[in-house]
């Protein structure tokens, strides 16, 4: 007998809206006698035989079940009967999510006549809209010349405040499939409390001379802990003399913020660990951890913090540690991991819409491979194999849109830059490279752009992954900048968009980038950055780090001094002298 297999014209292409959190089913409309078992992919890849714990169950009609739909789902899925691959059906699968928001600051107090304003982030797919009630009643009737809202309503700003101004302002995001809200309350008084002088809100800056806080908005230091100050607990000092050198100096690497109560910072040389109390501005307490600590990351999720060590400058014999329950401020502890010959790792990001990272991935010396480990058990799952590929990672980033990673693949001196492999989450599998794209892969915090900066070349391009999970490139920039950083300040004219900051490796440029446009900019004479031979510790010899989610100012260090940049203006604030080495930043938010 013959096989006679069908699918109707109109049902070539069918597109699935799910919310996340449900479960959905694709069903396969190809039809016919003798018509073998059905095969399904996603991004190319077979899903039949892999033991997936979210996609399951042929079912009796051979459809695709996935449970609990998460971002990671979207994208397209087709299935065509086994042996006859030339008649398939394209399932598109959009996954709405409900708004998350934030607003800042929760409360404030300002004097008459000074300006206020009060600011909501959302997040959701679609796009939320905002709106604002003052004590309950709409404000849209209310607007004016004096109280206007900013950036798709992102932000309510009152020029030049009043006693009747005071109120509880409730941010309201919806779209299709929710709604979320806040308050954020001002209160209008004279002689507004300067209530003692708050901790939140800084930069910590450390450098060859200690540890600086900086205030960016009056580009004022508020502390200044110097390195013969004793730590806490044991009364070591900071950062201890070293035999035959002129002047007692500090040396540090990586420094992670902990939910706004602590700072851990890796000391190389110190063999060490050492914890920053925030709401004190005092060194706490030293953890002794394996030979030439590098590498910090605070694994939110797990509330641990993942130390990564050399062992010696010639990365012999690197360790991955973990320092576990790292807000709880207790007497601290280290844990050995069991992996070997860890050259780097990477632990994907949370964000208001992903708020629990399970897996991360450590990557080896010159293999072409990556392991993937549960951050909670502190153990190997599996190896996604690049060989086919002859490609070493070098760094990895990350996007909840779709589920992808994207590696970096290390340069091979002789040939130009390998592409960037793209692996699905779903299955784990390598689905190829990244069109033609190389170089650092950096990605949005709300997910929604990749850039990739080939340091070589100077070129930066723009990708954007769309809400059905598929990655477009959207600019292809020129520059001669050769990055050596590059971070995302959110937009304060739009809103979900952002401005991206890049540094050099050499030059003493910044450049800006508007993403909804692709418009550059180049803030110019920003001084010589560290030179590499002075940074051997990442190849990011001058970063840039930005203040969050709601801050609008970066900071990013020279040779000898810091530079503080106004994101909202796109210009200099002030260069803050004599600070050294200042490589190492993290930006303290509300305490």
């Amino acid at each position: 007998e013959v096989v006679r297999l069908s699918l109707p014209e109109d049902q070539k292409i069918s597109v699935t809206t799910i919310t996340v959190g449900l479960s959905t089913v694709l069903t396969c409309n190809i039809r016919g006698a003798l018509r073998p078992p059905i095969i399904w992919k996603r991004n190319g890849v077979i899903l039949n035989f892999l033991d997936l714990e979210d996609i399951n169950d042929f079912g009796e009609d051979d459809s695709l079940y996935i449970t609990k739909v998460t971002t990671i789902h979207m994208g397209n899925y087709t299935c065509h009967a086994y042996g006859y691959e030339e008649l398939y059906q394209t399932h598109i699968l959009q996954v709405n999510v409900p708004p998350v928001i934030r607003v800042y600051p929760e409360t404030q107090a300002q004097e008459p006549g000074v300006s206020a304003s009060l600011k909501c982030h959302a997040e959701g797919i679609p796009n939320p809209r905002i709106t604002w009630l003052k004590n309950g009643i709409d404000i849209m009737p209310k607007l004016s010349k004096q109280l206007t809202l900013l950036a798709n309503g992102s932000e309510l700003h009152i020029s030049s405040v009043r006693y009747e101004d005071t109120g509880a302002y409730t941010c309201i995001a919806k779209n299709e499939v929710g709604v979320d809200e806040d308050i954020s309350s001002l209160f209008i008084e004279d002689s507004a409390r300067k209530t003692r002088l708050s901790v939140g809100n800084m930069f910590y800056v450390f450098s060859d001379d200690g540890i600086t806080v900086l205030q960016p908005n009056e580009c004022e230091i508020r502390r200044h802990i110097r390195p013969e100050e004793r730590i806490f607990t044991s009364y070591e000092e900071i950062c201890p003399r070293v035999e035959g050198e002129g002047t007692q100096s500090c040396l540090w690497a990586s420094a992670v913020n902990v939910r706004d109560k602590y700072i851990y910072v890796t000391q190389p040389k110190q063999n060490r660990v050492m914890i920053i109390d925030i709401q004190t501005q005092k060194a706490i307490q030293s953890l002794d951890v394996d030979p030439l600590p590098t590498k910090l990351h605070y694994d939110k999720s797990h509330d641990q913090v993942w130390v990564l060590s050399w062992g010696d400058t010639r990365k012999s014999s690197p360790t991955l540690q973990v320092i576990p329950e790292a807000s709880a401020g207790e007497v601290q502890h280290v844990i050995r991991t069991p992996f070997e010959g860890v050259d780097d790792f990477f632990i994907p990001p949370t964000n208001l819409i992903i708020n629990h990272v399970r897996f991360g991935f450590i990557f080896n010396k010159s293999k072409s491979a990556v392991h993937k480990i549960d951050l909670e058990t502190v153990t190997y799952i599996k190896t996604i194999n690049f060989k086919n590929y002859s490609c070493v990672p070098q760094t990895m980033a990350y996007t909840h849109l779709g589920g992808y990673f994207f590696v970096q693949c290390r340069r091979n001196r002789s040939v130009a830059a390998s592409p960037q492999l793209v692996i699905d989450s779903v299955t784990d599998a390598v689905i190829g490279p990244n069109s033609d794209v190389s170089g650092t892969p950096y990605i949005s915090p709300d997910g929604r752009y990749l850039v990739s900066a080939d340091e070589d070349s100077g070129r930066i391009k723009v990708q954007a992954l769309s809400v059905r999970g598929e990655i477009k490139l959207i600019y292809d920039l020129q520059t001669n900048i050769h990055v050596s950083d590059l971070t995302f300040q959110p937009s304060f004219t739009e809103g979900n968009q952002y401005y991206i900051y890049a540094t050099s490796h050499l030059q003493t440029d910044v450049l800006f980038v508007e993403l909804s446009t692709g418009k550059m900019n180049v803030l110019k004479n920003l001084k010589d950055p560290i030179t590499s031979k002075d940074w051997p510790w990442s190849n990011y010899n001058r970063i840039m780090k930005d203040s969050g989610l709601f801050g609008q100012y970066l900071i990013t260090p020279a040779k000898d001094s810091l530079f503080v940049i106004n994101g909202r203006q796109n210009t200099l604030r002030c260069e803050v002298s004599g600070i050294r080495r200042g490589n190492t930043v993290v930006w303290v938010g509300e305490v």
